[in-house]
C-alpha cells in the first residue's frame, strides 16, 4: 500500500516526510524493506505507541518543544514499549498515519501539537463512516487516543483541566500505558469481566464522545471539540491566514470576519424533530467540549462524556455586542444574556433559508465548507488516555 511504502522509506531516510523513530533505549530493529509497514505488530514484541508530530505548529515551536521533551519520553517509556515518531508533511497527513497505525495494531496514537493535529488524528480513527480497526490476527485491544498539547491552541485540553506542561502530558500517557498492561494481565489471570470498563472508573483510559458532521455532497467529518456555524466559523477561516501571529490570529480573524458580516435566517431541526426558523442568527456553536477560539468558553456545559452535544445559539449580535460582552463569552457566563440560548441535543440539522450557500461551518478550527449540514454525537466512540 502507498502508506506502507511511505513508512518504509521513512525508516531509511531521515529527511523523508514521514519518519519513524524507535527509542534508543531499545535494540534497534533491522530496517524493513520498502513496501513494508513500520507499524507491523506481533504478539512476541513490545507494544507500539505512535506519536504524530506537526513540527510546523505554532511557527515551528511545536517541533522545537518536541525535540526537547523526547529524551524524557524515552526515559519514561522506552524500556517498556516501542516509541514510534511520525512527522506530518502537510494537511491531512496525520489522518492517513493514524489509520495505518490502527490497522497495524498500535496500542495508542498520540497527537503532538494543537487542536488542528488532534482534529486530524481523531478523523483518522474513522474511514467510510465506520471506526478503523486492527487488521492484526492477534490483536486483543482497541487503539487509544492520546494528546501532548504543544500547538497554537489547545482548547480541548482546557476542557479536561490539563496544564500547559508537556512532561505532565507524558506522565498521562505513561500511566495509561502501564495501567493498560496491568489490567490485561489481570483479565488473563482472573477472568475479571468487570475490569473491561475500568478505564471509566480510573479516569486514565476513558471512552469519549465524538461529533460527526454530514452533508449532501461530502463524506462524514469528525470532531472532538466544537463545531460552529456562520460568523465564528468565518472568523476561524480567516484566522488560519494569520497563524504567523500566534494566538493573535484569532483576534485578527474575528476582525476580518466582521467586515461585511450580516446576520442570517436559518432553518434548524433538533433531534430529528420539526424544522424551526431562527431569525437573524449570528453564530451557532455545537460543543462536545467547552472551549474554542483560543480559550473562549463558548459551550460551558459541554463535556465529552455526556452522550450529548451542547448547542449555543447567538442571535442579532452586532460588532459592539461582542466587544461589550467579550468577558462573559470568555469566562462562560454568557448564557443568561439576551439573544443567547442553549440546549442539549443528540443531533442538529441546519439549512440556509436564502439558498445562497454562503454560510460557513468549521469544526475544531478546520473549515468544512458551507451549509446545509447535520451534526450528531457518537457516544463513547473513542478510548482516550486521560
Amino acid at each position: 500500500m502507498m502508506m506502507m511504502e511511505a513508512f518504509g522509506r521513512g525508516m531509511h531516510v531521515v529527511a523523508a516526510s514521514t519518519m519513524v523513530f524507535r527509542s534508543e533505549l531499545q535494540p534497534m530493529m533491522t530496517p524493513e524493506p520498502v513496501g513494508s509497514s513500520s507499524f507491523s505488530s506481533s504478539s512476541s514484541r513490545q507494544r507500539d505507541l505512535v506519536f504524530i508530530v506537526n513540527p510546523r505548529g505554532c511557527n515551528g515551536k511545536t517541533g522545537r518543544q518536541w525535540r526537547k521533551i523526547l529524551p524524557y519520553l524515552q526515559s519514561r517509556l522506552g524500556k517498556e514499549c516501542n516509541i514510534l515518531e511520525s512527522i506530518t508533511s502537510g494537511p491531512c497527513h496525520a489522518i492517513d498515519i493514524t489509520r495505518e497505525a490502527i490497522r497495524e495494531g498500535a496500542d495508542a496514537v498520540v497527537a503532538v501539537g494543537g487542536d488542528g493535529t488532534l482534529h486530524e488524528v481523531v478523523n483518522g480513527f474513522f474511514w467510510a463512516g465506520k471506526p478503523v480497526t486492527s487488521q492484526m490476527k492477534d490483536s486483543t485491544h482497541s487503539t487509544a487516543l492520546g494528546l501532548i498539547p504543544l500547538g497554537t491552541g489547545s482548547d480541548f485540553a482546557r476542557t479536561l483541566h490539563w496544564k500547559d506542561d508537556p512532561r505532565e502530558a507524558i506522565e498521562r500517557v505513561a500511566r495509561g500505558f502501564f495501567l493498560f498492561l496491568f489490567f490485561v494481565f489481570a483479565i488473563a489471570i482472573l477472568f475479571a469481566v468487570l475490569l473491561i470498563n475500568v478505564g471509566i472508573l480510573t479516569g486514565l483510559r476513558s471512552r469519549v464522545d465524538i461529533g460527526v458532521i454530514s452533508g449532501e455532497s461530502c463524506e462524514n467529518h469528525y470532531f472532538i471539540n466544537v463545531a460552529d456555524i456562520h460568523l465564528s466559523a468565518k472568523a476561524g477561516f480567516y484566522a488560519s491566514r494569520y497563524k504567523s501571529f500566534g494566538k493573535l490570529c484569532y483576534v485578527l480573524g474575528a476582525l476580518h470576519a466582521f467586515m461585511g458580516h450580516q446576520n442570517q435566517d436559518l432553518r434548524i431541526k433538533f433531534n430529528e424533530g420539526e424544522w424551526e426558523t431562527w431569525p437573524q442568527l449570528t453564530t451557532v456553536c455545537v460543543g462536545n467540549a467547552k472551549y474554542f477560539g483560543g480559550g473562549m468558553k463558548i459551550t460551558p456545559n459541554a463535556t465529552p462524556y455526556s452522550g450529548n452535544l451542547e448547542v449555543v445559539i447567538v442571535q442579532n449580535f452586532k460588532w459592539h455586542d461582542f466587544i461589550l460582552k467579550l468577558q462573559k463569552l470568555y469566562n462562560g457566563t454568557h448564557l443568561s444574556l439576551e439573544n443567547i440560548s442553549a440546549r442539549s441535543a443528540l443531533s442538529i440539522e441546519l439549512e440556509d433559508i436564502s439558498g445562497n450557500g454562503g454560510i460557513h461551518i468549521q469544526s475544531d478550527g478546520e473549515h468544512l465548507g458551507f451549509l446545509p449540514k447535520k451534526i450528531s454525537v457518537l457516544p463513547g466512540a473513542i478510548e482516550m488516555i486521560c
